[in-house]
């Protein structure tokens, strides 16, 4: 299971996770200002907040979650 499905499946209730290919959708990268490929993007409001430029890791992500998402989303 990739890094992007693990979380998806984990945090269903705190976020929608997009993969985006590059080479298809320059103009969203040159929108949220991604220079390095791979790149996650936290978007919240339509505004970058946070970024892991280059190949992440599973406690890199959930630090990155955790200081900008609640807990929960409420239904």
């Amino acid at each position: 299971e990739s890094l992007l499905a693990h979380v998806q499946r984990k945090e269903r209730d705190r976020l929608w996770i997009r993969r985006v290919d590059a080479d298809e959708h320059p103009r969203l990268l040159k929108k949220f200002a991604v220079d390095k490929v791979p790149s996650l993007v936290l978007v919240i409001d339509q505004r970058v907040v946070d970024r892991i430029d280059g190949r992440a890791n599973m406690p890199q992500v959930e630090e990155l979650l955790d200081e900008h998402l609640p807990e929960t989303v409420a239904a």
